[in-house]
């Protein structure tokens, strides 16, 4: 594997980092789309994990008002995720010239990949950890809780480490869940249109979501799904669960490359 590359590219009027990892020109690209707060960096050496275990090419970027994207000015609208999805994620993939790729998202990154892979038949596998497909009041209770840690703990310090604008990062997501309107947010009716291979992957402690998440896609999506369920481990499975997670991602993308 060479070393990563962090250039910024212009997105729908944007700048956003996006970091590259080269793999095997022969092996799809694996796109790796983060959670609510995440970023780049909050990755960690995850993104090099699954590289080196798929031997593909991975590509991971900052969503604008994320890491040292662009700063958010704007709040987010209850269809935030929708605009990724359909507008910002096109043009990033077209810009970098990746077609087909395997989209890897986490938390909101897997709602977005999600909703791309229904609006396009452009994705040739796509995992979802930890994904939401419609709002639960556990989300929500602990969506509140993260915003009183927010003001009462070092978690502004924390989110400084991964965030140009940590404050402005972390309220414009958490307004948006703990909106009355965001309750009914929800993307099921996108799953009968997601015709590719699917793996979605839950950590049975998550405490952001529970496995209904998963059965929702599984039941609903049109492709092949398969669900793995991950004991002692919440919300960020590439954190708690790290090998488990990449050797399903692994076998997952094995299966699907060496077709």
């Amino acid at each position: 594997m060479g070393e990563a590359t962090p250039p910024f590219v212009d997105v729908c009027g944007h700048r956003l980092e996006v970091q590259t990892i080269p793999g095997a020109a022969t092996r799809p690209t694996l796109v790796l789309l983060h959670e609510g707060l995440g970023s780049i960096s909050t990755w960690r050496e995850f993104p090099s994990q699954v590289a080196a275990a798929t031997e593909c090419p991975v590509v991971v970027y900052s969503r604008y008002g994320y890491g040292n994207s662009d700063v958010l000015e704007a709040p987010f609208g209850v269809d935030y995720m929708h605009r990724e999805a359909l507008e910002a994620l096109p043009e990033l993939l077209a810009k970098l010239g990746i077609a087909r790729p395997i989209l890897v998202g986490h938390s909101d990154g897997a709602s977005i990949a999600l909703i791309y892979a229904a609006a396009r038949d452009a994705v040739r596998g796509l995992v979802a950890l930890a994904p939401h497909v419609f709002v639960e009041d556990l989300s929500v209770k602990s969506i509140a809780e993260a915003k009183i840690a927010f003001e009462t703990t070092d978690l502004p310090e924390k989110l400084g480490r991964h965030h140009a604008d940590p404050r402005k990062t972390f309220y414009r997501w958490n307004d948006i869940w703990l909106h009355p309107d965001f309750r009914r947010w929800n993307i099921e009716p996108f799953l009968p249109q997601i015709t590719c291979p699917v793996l979605a992957i839950q950590g049975y402690d998550d405490e952001y979501g529970t496995m209904a998440q998963l059965d929702a896609v599984a039941v609903q999506v049109a492709g092949p799904c398969e669900v793995v369920g991950l004991a002692d481990c919440g919300h960020r499975l590439h954190r708690d669960q790290p090998e488990k997670t990449v050797e399903a991602i692994a076998r997952f993308v094995h299966r699907i490359a060496d077709r």
